[in-house]
């Protein structure tokens, strides 16, 4: 987004590669010119010291007012980005809401953003202040419930924010996410620079459920034995890139890191996102189960009854996907805020499969 800080951004970025900022909000910033990035531990660590980066550090307890430090950790959780992030966001943008600078509390600064996490009116919706509805346009959002995007409402605003990052590639490709909200090397250097010093570890960290380490909570929760085999390998691909046609081992598409995730288990489904769809037994929303398939209209070639995108639910509200080129890259990623979803389909219900099956105990 746009920093109600004025003048164009384009112009700060250059004045910014001149001179190295001292002081941001009245906090001191000590800028490194390339701030490394931890994205998750070694393969030894275990689920409790990957979450541990979750805390907040003394400098986040008494820079961040309680009330927005609760929304920052809700919303992280519940969204599956980096509360800390968000927090980087918030603090650069607006001081947590408190700056008295035009467009936080009312009205829009100069390039029309609003908010304490500086949305552009256009793509909040259009209005500071509207009615939720399915389909709406735009990154407004309801964080308290009351059935209104509002942009100057802190819930409201930092549940669109994370809605955004989610998008553009948080919690794996922070620097993409963060560029996408606000297109300036210098502004990504500074939000992770802040978000590090907001981590009780001091490291950027990953909300748990990104984090290889803890593969476990979606495998141990799998039907059986065949579904865990699905999801061991289709988790084991995160972090590759997405390549139209790739079935791996080095990258994927969309349909292709599924047909690859059921030849572990020894079964054979569809390749195409085409043939997957007829393939297997349509699911109700709302009962789906890991190792099922969600459908989306997106991609080349759609039409009626014919999805172009797929994904592998991995939880409920959950999936495996690689999406596209510019997506970042294979990552678990939510799905019910998701625009577009066709439907559900379980392949381990297929005649064939079944049959398959059968073949394999016998």
């Amino acid at each position: 987004m746009i920093s109600a800080g004025g003048g164009s951004w384009r112009v700060i970025a250059i004045v910014l590669t001149l001179i190295v900022p001292l002081t941001l909000f009245g906090s001191i910033i000590l800028m490194s010119p390339s701030p490394s990035i931890f994205v998750g531990g070694s393969f030894g660590e275990d689920c409790a010291s990957a979450a541990s980066a979750a805390d907040a550090s003394q400098t986040a307890a008494s820079d961040i007012p309680a009330d927005y430090l609760r929304i920052y950790k809700k919303v992280g959780q519940e969204i599956g980005v980096q509360w800390n992030v968000l927090a980087a966001i918030g603090k650069r943008e607006t001081d947590h809401g408190r700056s008295q600078l035009p467009g936080v509390s009312s009205g829009t600064n100069y390039a029309g953003a609003a908010g304490p996490m500086q949305f552009l009116i256009s793509t909040w919706g259009g209005k500071s202040k509207i009615k939720i509805r399915p389909g709406i346009n735009g990154y407004a959002s309801d964080g308290d419930g009351d059935g209104y995007g509002d942009v100057y409402d802190p819930a409201d605003a930092i549940l669109g924010a994370a809605k955004m990052l989610k998008r553009n590639g948080a919690p794996d490709d922070l620097p993409r996410a963060i560029f996408v909200y606000n297109r300036a090397t210098w502004y990504v250097d500074q939000v992770l620079e802040i978000a590090k010093r907001y981590a009780a570890t001091g490291e950027i960290g990953v909300p748990s459920d990104a984090d290889p380490a803890c593969d476990g909570g979606y495998v141990d929760s799998a039907t059986s034995e065949v579904v865990q085999k699905i999801l061991e390998y289709a988790l084991a691909q995160r972090g590759k890139p997405y390549r139209w046609g790739g079935t791996g081992p080095d990258a994927f598409d969309c349909s292709g890191i599924i047909y690859m995730a059921y030849r572990n288990a020894g079964l054979s489904i569809p390749r195409t996102t085409f043939g997957q769809w007829p393939f297997g037994v349509q699911v109700r929303a709302g009962n789906e189960q890991p190792g099922d398939l969600v459908f989306f209209n997106a991609g080349p070639n759609n039409g009626p009854g014919r999805p172009g995108h797929v994904g592998m639910v991995v939880s409920k509200g959950k999936m495996i996907e690689a999406r596209c080129t510019l997506c970042g890259p294979i990552k678990v990623t939510g799905y019910t805020d998701r625009p577009n979803i066709v439907g559900f389909t379980r392949p381990l219900e297929n005649a064939d499969v079944l049959a398959q099956l059968k073949r394999a105990i016998t």
